[in-house]
């Protein structure tokens, strides 16, 4: 069994990989990214918008969410759970153009309207995860620390976060990999990105505008997701590791 799903899954890849070739020969040969050669000081602008807009963002909803994620974990403050929980899940379910448009009316039109929308959408992910990680953490492993004399803020920063760092990084890349393409939609608030070039593409029926901004977003999305890939690997001690592969062997 184990070895016909490693065949599927390597049949899956080769198939990926050879759409994937056929594409990008397709889209050379018909000159779909020749706007980047043309303009490569207005590509770099764009893209360092795009990029600036979703770090931005990304950095503001880490820094709220995960320590939001660890109050609502303690046993003092869990009553409070679905109240924060239900405020960010009502934040993602408004559509992403309705948050962009009410960012820009209290903010007026600029980097900031769309700084504010994306981090909106940033917040449940990395809140939903943060906590998962921090509930999946063995109760007797707390147990065993708090016997050896650890306070609660040692048990939380040497027990607890190693364990959920897994869960925390995985949320953190998912928000990250979303606001990616959600940030296309920042040129509709006057914020710049590659948006841009994608919806000139589209008003002037002109697929190098479209191509040469869609492309590099899915380029982008797809570094960031490997990037905090290697994260996850490089963060979490090897004994973690071993020992949650272990579990769900």
């Amino acid at each position: 069994m184990e070895r016909t799903n490693k065949t599927i899954a390597l049949i899956i890849k080769v198939v990926f990989w050879a759409l994937l070739i056929a594409f990008f020969v397709w889209a050379f040969t018909n000159n779909m990214f020749s706007k980047i050669a043309e303009q490569p000081d207005t590509f770099l602008r764009l893209l360092g918008e795009h990029v600036t807009i979703v770090l931005l963002s990304g950095a503001a909803a880490v820094l709220l969410a995960v320590p939001l994620g660890i109050f609502v974990t303690r046993p003092k403050f869990r009553k409070s759970e679905w109240l924060i929980v239900g405020i960010a899940n009502l934040g993602q379910t408004i559509p992403s153009l309705a948050v962009l448009a009410l960012a820009m009316g209290f903010l007026g039109i600029g980097i900031s309207a769309a700084v504010v929308a994306l981090f909106v959408y940033s917040l449940l992910p990395i809140l939903q995860n943060t906590i998962a990680g921090l509930d999946s953490v063995n109760d007797d492993m707390i147990d065993a620390a708090k016997g050896m004399g650890l306070t609660n803020a040692q048990i939380l920063w040497k027990i607890e976060l190693p364990n959920a760092l897994t869960s925390i990084i995985a949320g953190v890349r998912t928000a990250l990999v979303i606001n990616i393409g959600t940030a296309a939609l920042a040129y509709l608030v006057g914020a710049g990105g590659l948006g841009v070039w994608i919806f000139t593409g589209i008003r002037l029926f002109d697929n190098a505008f479209l191509m040469s901004g869609a492309v590099p977003v899915t380029l982008l999305a797809i570094l960031i997701d490997y990037l905090f890939k290697w994260l996850q690997f490089a963060l979490v001690p090897k004994g973690l590791r071993l020992a949650k592969k272990a579990q769900n062997a």
